[in-house]
């Protein structure tokens, strides 16, 4: 079996570790050591650790809206089909026991700092995200659509931290929350 080159084993090895014990958590030598590396090598690959940290969410932001995208094709022009099946992807996530809730909500929380540059990926995907939400929101013809991007996005948001700090019921009732602020806003009119 051909090992990885080093840089991927670095990423990948960063990866997994900030999802799990978060960013804070886990130093450099963590992950040189775990990726079977040197830090010497990792600095090659990654100017700082701040700069790996915004990788990995640069990766996952593309990776979140490849499937959103994939999702959204599955239901082109149906926007009340859309945001289920956002939802019920949400729901499947959280049902996983290893789910530590969102990477963009989990590096929100630890940096703080405006300049960091994985702050710019967090702002800017969740900016996309609320604007996402707001277009399906406004095409299922609701009442308030602003309104309701923005009690979906906190659902949505709600729904991942809880299962962070350990509350993972209301996570699998995600999809049903949706659905019931969705019916409010549509006049109780269910949409398929």
């Amino acid at each position: 079996m051909v090992r990885p080159p080093a840089r991927k084993r670095i990423f990948d090895t960063a990866s997994e570790l900030f999802y799990r014990r978060g960013i804070r958590a886990v130093g450099i030598d963590a992950i040189a050591t775990q990726a079977k590396t040197t830090k010497m090598s990792l600095y090659r690959s990654f100017p700082s650790k701040d700069a790996l940290v915004a990788e990995w969410l640069r990766d996952h932001d593309a990776k979140f809206w490849q499937t959103w995208d994939s999702m959204a094709q599955q239901h082109l022009g149906e926007a009340r089909r859309q945001l289920r099946s956002a939802f019920a992807l949400l729901a499947k996530h959280l049902s996983d026991p290893g789910a530590r809730g969102c990477p963009m909500t989990n590096a929100a929380v630890e940096i703080t700092e405006k300049n960091h540059p994985a702050r710019r990926v967090i702002e800017a995907h969740m900016m996309k995200l609320r604007a996402r939400l707001a277009d399906l929101c406004k095409r299922t013809g609701a009442r308030e659509p602003a309104l309701l991007a923005d009690e979906l996005f906190l659902v949505m948001e709600g729904a991942q931290v809880s299962t962070v700090v350990g509350v993972r019921i209301p996570g699998r009732s995600v999809a049903c929350a949706a659905d019931a602020l969705i019916d409010s806003h549509l006049d109780g009119r269910r949409r398929r």
